[in-house]
């Protein structure tokens, strides 16, 4: 047999996964072996919800991490608002102080900052004079 008899595919595409909507077509791929896989979608119901898919919910119900965010100490709270009264500062301007918003400046005195940024704390121990970090919480820089 000489080479111009034979046929050499170089490359052939493999089939695409198609979406089959009507019975036929499935029945149709099932009769042929093809392997089949079936995927549920969230449909969204007449008030706009979309329904939850039951074995995610219960995964989530499983799930048993305790998870702990880190917020500003009441102590250091408690020292950077008697500070700022000491100096006779308002928030806005020890915000403007240490570069930050006046909203930053809030949260940690309320003690509601969630994972207290260390940067911002030592702008505010070298602002107020107070140490803010580690041990003696409220009492001057040296």
């Amino acid at each position: 047999m000489s080479d111009w008899d034979s046929v050499t595919v170089v490359r052939k595409r493999q089939p695409g996964a198609k979406s089959l909507k009507d019975k036929a077509s499935v029945t149709s791929a099932q009769q042929r072996g093809v392997a089949l896989s079936v995927e549920k979608k969230a449909v969204a119901n007449k008030t706009g919800t979309s329904s939850i898919d039951a074995s995610r919910a219960a995964k989530v119900d499983r799930e048993t991490e305790d998870f702990k965010v880190e917020k500003v100490d009441k102590s250091v709270a408690q020292a950077i608002r008697e500070a700022r009264n000491k100096l006779g500062l308002t928030q806005t301007q020890l915000a403007q102080k240490i570069n930050e918003k006046a909203t930053v400046i809030n949260e940690y005195e309320a003690g509601k900052a969630t994972n207290p940024n260390q940067q911002i704390l030592a702008r505010l121990e070298r602002a107020l004079n107070v140490k803010l970090r580690g041990q003696g919480i409220g009492q001057p820089l040296r």
